[in-house]
């Protein structure tokens, strides 16, 4: 148990070894910090990365998970996306903010993919107005964006280290969103299928492991709902001028339970035992739960 003087609100392990495991937070001060839990007095890395609270975090490149440079991205409140190489003291290798003129948003949730090989990299943001945008890092530029018309909690590839293949992006109202990544039409972008998971926020989504087509959603209704992807027949066909564009397939829900009368706010798998997970819930509690027939589905 470690106590620091600033609130932390978020933390991963992603742009760090297995044996290091270093681990990045980013606080209430808009810090981050990358900590060395052996010796955690002083942040082996620290950098005021930004002027307000940062609410998301990622990493990447580290645990054996995705190719390329180990990197952090942090999102905040005075709606600036950065990715950091911790390797490189005091500036992002990117900065992601709104345009001159262009009102800036909350953001809410970040996320790498497409780190398949040393040069690819995206980053995925939500954001409070609904807004989700696609940064690609080898071109420096915004990919894609579209709005899903509610504030964004949650978004997740299902691997961070293959080509683009699904990302979930959950809402403030129940809803989340599937989108196939796989084909990008030049004006319509990507095909998705909705679905009203339950009449409370989706506060996070998180892919099993061992098997991407399955996710688990968590509610502010204190519930866990398991979900299936189905793929179509087809997943890309052509448009009326020839340009391929995808199809979306269907979700189906496996099993849900309710656990508290308080959100749960955060989740993880085990990478290890399939079927091994835990979450956090706002009445104080960390349950660890196990998830049984996963090989049958």
């Amino acid at each position: 148990k470690i106590e620091k003087a600033k609130p932390l609100k978020c933390g991963t392990f992603g742009a760090t070894s297995l044996q290091q495991r270093y681990f990045a937070t980013g606080d209430f001060g808009g810090n981050l910090n990358i900590w060395n839990l052996e010796a955690p007095e002083i942040p082996v890395y620290s950098v005021k990365g930004h002027k307000e609270i940062i609410n998301s975090i990622d990493g990447v490149g580290g645990l054996g998970i995705g190719e390329g440079a180990p990197e952090i991205v942090t999102g905040s409140r005075d709606g600036t996306v950065k990715v950091w190489d911790p390797r490189q003291k005091d500036t992002p290798v990117a900065n992601m903010e709104p345009v001159q003129g262009e009102s800036k948003r909350d953001c809410w949730t970040v996320a790498f993919g497409n780190a398949y090989n040393q040069e690819e990299r995206v980053v995925c943001a939500g954001y409070d107005n609904g807004d989700i945008k696609l940064f690609d890092l080898k071109t420096m530029s915004l990919r894609w964006e579209t709005n899903i018309k509610n504030g964004v909690c949650s978004v997740e590839f299902d691997r961070k280290d293959v080509n683009m293949n699904k990302l979930v992006a959950t809402s403030l109202e129940g809803k989340f969103h599937v989108f196939d990544m796989r084909t990008q039409h030049p004006t319509k972008g990507f095909a998705s299928v909705s679905e009203k998971a339950q009449k409370s926020t989706i506060w996070q989504v998180r892919h099993l492991p061992q098997n991407r087509d399955i996710f688990m959603t968590s509610g502010g209704a204190g519930s866990l709902n398991l979900w299936k992807y189905e793929y179509p027949a087809q997943r890309s066909k052509k448009d009326s001028e020839g340009a391929e564009m995808g199809v979306a397939g269907s979700v189906s829900l496996l099993q849900n339970v309710t656990l508290s009368t308080q959100p749960i706010s955060s989740l993880d798998w085990s990478p290890d035992k399939k079927g091994l997970c835990v979450c956090g819930a706002f009445d104080q509690t960390v349950r660890v739960l196990i998830v049984t027939k996963l090989n049958k589905v």
